[in-house]
């Protein structure tokens, strides 16, 4: 490296630094300390290695960059900036404020090249496993002898606080097993938390415990200033295609600052005025500028945007060869990446008589093969429970080191489930599922919330979803987890009555858009057999309700009802009209769907006039007014389930036919 060279390399890297701590500074809020001490390894990685065009920020087969610890985003900011994104500085200026494009911590779809929601630690780490798993997939699935078009890396900056979340190490050792060798990461050791050093929480070697994940562990000792061993480290990187590497990066947080590098005081808060001052003077910087970025600096950052455009250049020519010489996959890959689907996807679709037995978990796995035979591009897995769960589906089981199998076996790490399919939804081209048992989506909530707040649509596949389940007992019956996910703005949570419903929920599941209008979706399944009670089709499931069962006179009071106690409804609709009492039922799959049709609808389904309104549903009762209302009532379980079969629990938690029989007396 000449000494030209080196003069520009730190003149962009203190840029981005500079640039961070000022627009930190201007806010007088966020964490100038890792954009200070992380800023080397960032440029090394954006400078001299990412393949990216940020005149084309969603070009597919870039390479992706993930900053994991999402407080840092002020660096992130800084480097599109630099690296030409449209971010112009003046959105610097806003950093934190309403309405700007650099909010106080990374959101996916909001800044143009922020390539993942991240700010919960340990997030970004697991979503960037799931980036390179879905490279693995898509360039077996799309790439041809002679036409390679899906083949980029997946690089994450981490630090200290990112990896002792234990969704870390789930994905790490998940990353491990499957040999991900286009997966890199860069683990900022600067040895300090937001209360203190790190050694008054954690003293273990992070590089051991990953090393016996199966990853490649490099390290690089003077992060803040030799950026030679920086890029050689990246190299060896990318060299090892076996395994996923993380290379360990001795920094100073704070780096520059006289009075708070090395400490805490430099994490979480501005700097001050004046130490901002102090620190742009010692890294010979002029102490009383403000954004500041040198023509040279964005000059040199302009190689390798350059580099970036020609590599798309290139890749642009290898498609089109490639799409001459594949028009079938061609067309499959366009719908692929604009979240569509194949004409004729659900026509192999299963659907049932009425009067069959059928636990929608089983309906819902015959319904997932048929959805695997016409969307290649359907891929997902479960967490050690595909045979319970029904969710295996031809093709065999993913193997990371080929990219072959459709089957993606996650492990006892729901989790790191969760953010892997969120990754996947981050890096495009796949629609992705993961699956367990309902009462375990409180272990993956965090990656939940997070798909939701990006209106990502990732399907969740949950079943054993009552303490109709049975004698496993309480620790394994979700009671309430269907009240507390409906909370989660965008999450759409469909519990269908039997088979047909089911085939209607996987219809929304795959239908619904990333965006505007979309979200997340939970398929709410049932272990026991249901006997199927709405026809083929299931007409009105697609509202969110739908009127089952008419009164055969003047209604004079409606039973509403989800899942398995649709058929409880029903049983009580028989007792009652035998006995005179016009009993309407209403099946409510969907509360959120229900919530967004038109007045009119809602009304033709649940009259005001009717007040005299029974909700069951084997979950907690809260919640229920907004349907039942005032003067209703809602039959559930507001206590945690017992161990004895699923009809008898049911029976002695007062779910039955009998009870909600009497509650529309009592209301009568």
């Amino acid at each position: 490296m000449t000494i030209t060279d080196a003069a520009l390399a730190q003149l962009a890297i203190n840029t981005i630094r500079t640039l961070s701590i000022d627009a930190v500074q201007k806010a007088n809020s966020g964490h100038p300390g890792l954009p200070l001490g992380a800023s080397p390894m960032a440029y090394t990685i954006w400078q001299r290695h990412l393949r990216f065009d940020p005149t084309a920020p969603g070009w597919a087969d870039r390479d992706r960059f993930v900053l994991s610890p999402g407080h840092g985003s002020a660096m992130l900011y800084s480097l599109l900036h630099l690296y030409g994104y449209d971010l112009p500085l003046d959105q610097l200026k806003s950093f934190r404020q309403w309405g700007s494009k650099t909010p106080g911590h990374p959101e996916w779809h909001h800044t143009a090249g922020v390539e993942a929601t991240t700010g919960p630690l340990g997030q970004g780490a697991a979503n960037a496993v799931g980036m390179a798993i879905a490279e693995k997939y898509l360039a077996t699935l799309w790439n041809r002898p002679g036409h390679t078009i899906v083949d980029h890396h997946t690089y994450a900056i981490v630090s200290d606080g990112d990896v002792m979340e234990g969704v870390a190490l789930e994905a790490a050792s998940l990353a491990g097993h499957l040999a991900l060798g286009k997966l890199i990461y860069l683990y900022d050791a600067n040895e300090v938390t937001l209360d203190g050093p790190l050694k008054l929480i954690m003293s273990e070697e992070v590089g051991a415990r990953y090393a016996a994940c199966g990853w490649q562990v490099l390290m690089v000792t003077d992060g803040d200033h030799d950026i030679g061993a920086l890029d050689r480290a990246i190299a060896e990187a990318i060299a090892d295609t076996s395994r996923p590497s993380l290379i360990v990066v001795r920094t100073t947080i704070g780096f520059g600052s006289p009075k708070k590098a090395g400490s805490s005081a430099a994490h979480g808060s501005p700097l001050g005025d004046a130490e901002v001052a102090a620190t742009k003077k010692a890294l010979g910087w002029d102490p009383a500028s403000s954004f500041e970025v040198p023509a040279a600096a964005r000059a040199h950052a302009g190689e390798a945007v350059a580099r970036g455009q020609a590599a798309h250049a290139a890749w642009r020519e290898r498609f089109a060869a490639w799409r001459a010489a594949h028009p079938e996959l061609a067309t499959q890959w366009d719908a692929a990446w604009a979240g569509q689907l194949p004409a004729g996807w659900d026509a192999a679709m299963p659907t049932w008589k009425l009067g069959e037995s059928v636990a929608t978990r089983s309906a819902s796995g015959k319904i997932m093969g048929a959805i695997a035979k016409t969307v290649p591009w359907f891929f997902g897995g479960d967490a050690d429970l595909g045979g319970s769960t029904k969710t295996i589906v031809p093709g065999g089981d993913f193997e990371g080191r080929t990219g072959e199998g459709r089957n993606l076996r996650f492990g006892i790490r729901e989790h790191a489930m969760g953010s892997i399919c969120n990754g996947f939804a981050y890096h495009g081209g796949l629609r992705g599922y993961a699956s367990t048992f309902f009462v375990f989506s409180d272990y993956m909530r965090p990656a939940v919330r997070i798909a939701a707040l990006n209106q990502q649509p990732v399907i969740y596949v949950w079943t054993h979803d009552s303490v109709g389940l049975g004698e496993d007992g309480p620790t394994h019956q979700p009671v309430e987890h269907l009240m507390s996910l409906r909370a989660m703005p965008h999450l759409w949570l469909i519990r269908p009555a039997d088979a047909n419903e089911t085939a209607v929920a996987w219809k929304l599941a795959l239908t619904r858009p990333t965006g505007a209008g979309g979200g997340p979706i939970g398929l709410v399944l049932s272990r026991q057999d249901l006997p199927v009670v709405t026809p083929a089709g299931a007409p009105g499931a697609e509202r969110g309700a739908y009127v089952l069962a008419e009164a055969t006179g003047p209604v004079r009071a409606i039973v509403i009802a989800t899942g398995s106690e649709v058929q409880t409804a029903l049983a009580a609709r028989t007792a009652l009209e035998a006995a005179g009492v016009g009993v309407r039922v209403v099946s409510m799959p969907c509360w959120e769907l229900f919530a967004e049709q038109d007045a009119a609808y809602r009304e033709s389904v649940l009259p005001a006039a009717i007040t005299a309104r029974v909700a069951v549903e084997a979950g907690v009762t809260f919640g229920w007014r907004e349907w039942v209302g005032t003067r209703g009532v809602a039959i559930g379980i507001d206590r945690f389930g017992a161990s004895a079969p699923g009809e008898e629990v049911l029976e002695k938690l007062g779910v039955s036919a009998e009870a909600v029989t009497a509650a529309v007396r009592g209301l009568l």
